[in-house]
């Protein structure tokens, strides 16, 4: 974001993963039309215009669940991680499919009266009660917070609306969906006989929720372990936060301080830094990244910054903060006051099993040779 914007920085698997999306939502639309009409060649077919709305309504709710599982599916698998790096083409589609079926719907069940389609949605049921509930308005809203996320999705309101405020705005992908669930609960599900709407529909809330709980909870045992790690933890302490053998290498440790920050310990070249462990583009956990040409790279979105000063490789500027910390007896010390953004720290220097492997060789070698010179 510090170095410039671009309408879409285009790269193979990023076209590939638009190409896929495009291709499914296209083969989505064409299946459930073909199969209404498979189905509607009775007595009473169903409209053409019928099946477009519902084709649209269904596929732009069926997006909606992808997008929100995603998120707790890359947590729990980092095979996730590809859908979640472009989750916001996913987002920005949705609501262009959800946009399509408020136009066709709004057009169709609207648009013959004396009153214009959209006066008349607010208009023409005034009843909000338990029954007859007019759901097209919720419907409306939940279109209106889609396209307030898709309208800011460009890393330009990211940083001009401070990513902060960024992230508080795309949290109203839940209200968005809860509207969705009411308005399709309230709308279509009323006149279905049958089992099988509802019971897709709960399924779907069942998985989300499911899922968002699920990752929720292990964020929470990682904390818990942490807040017990770094219990009375102030600037003149240091903490015992773990053993820099329970560290794979280029990966980090990540801990709950007791003012609810969570720090990153990334062990890499027989060194332990410390950074904040959230990333400075959209909060992404730093922690579940690893570190890759020297730069602890951020599992969402790619961003990179140096571990030793919390700084993005030029011609980049953002900055994170960094910790001190220190290694005795192969324990990691963590002194739990964060530093300013950028600011370089020493990293605490410790011998790693690539340097004991390393000097067994050199004192095998050496003494080889001192046999073959006796």
């Amino acid at each position: 974001m510090s170095a410039k914007y671009s309408a879409i920085k285009w790269t193979r698997a990023r076209c590939t993963y638009d190409v896929v999306m495009t291709a499914g939502i296209i083969l989505y639309l064409a299946g459930f039309v073909l199969v209404g009409r498979g189905i509607g060649t009775g007595s009473a077919p169903i409209p053409e215009p019928v099946l477009l709305i519902r084709a649209f309504g269904t596929c732009a709710i069926v997006l909606l669940h992808v997008v929100l599982c995603i998120g707790p599916l890359a947590r729990f698998d980092q095979r996730f991680l590809l859908l979640l790096s472009n989750r916001r083409h996913l987002g920005v589609a949705t609501f262009l499919v959800a946009l399509a079926h408020g136009v066709l719907a709004i057009g169709h069940y609207r648009g013959f009266g004396r009153f214009k389609p959209v006066v008349a949605l607010f208009t023409g049921d005034s009843k909000y009660g338990l029954t007859a509930f007019p759901f097209e308005t919720l419907g409306l809203a939940a279109l209106v917070i889609l396209f307030l996320m898709a309208a800011t999705s460009h890393d330009f309101w990211l940083k001009n609306l401070s990513p902060g405020v960024w992230k508080g705005l795309h949290m109203l992908v839940y209200p968005a969906y809860g509207l969705l669930v009411m308005h399709v609960a309230l709308g279509a599900l009323q006149g279905d006989p049958g089992l099988l709407g509802p019971g897709l529909l709960g399924l779907g809330v069942i998985t989300v929720g499911s899922l968002q709980l699920a990752a929720g909870l292990r964020e929470r045992r990682r904390d818990m372990w942490g807040l017990a790690a770094t219990q009375g933890g102030n600037s003149e302490t240091w903490l015992d936060v773990g053993s820099v053998d329970e560290i794979p290498h280029n990966h980090a440790l990540t801990v709950c301080l007791a003012n609810q920050e969570r720090v990153a310990i990334f062990r890499y070249n027989d060194r332990i830094s410390a950074v904040t462990n959230v990333c400075a583009h959209q909060g992404g956990p730093l922690g579940e990244g690893k570190i890759i040409d020297g730069c602890i790279t951020c599992p969402w979105h790619g961003w990179e910054y140096r571990p030793q000063d919390g700084r993005s490789p030029p011609p980049f500027s953002e900055k994170i903060a960094t910790y001190r910390v220190q290694v005795k007896n192969r324990r990691i010390l963590l002194n739990p006051e964060a530093l300013p953004p950028g600011t370089a720290v020493e990293p605490a220097r410790f011998e790693g099993l690539e340097s004991q492997s390393s000097r067994k060789n050199q004192l095998a070698l050496g003494n080889i040779y001192h046999d073959e010179s006796v």
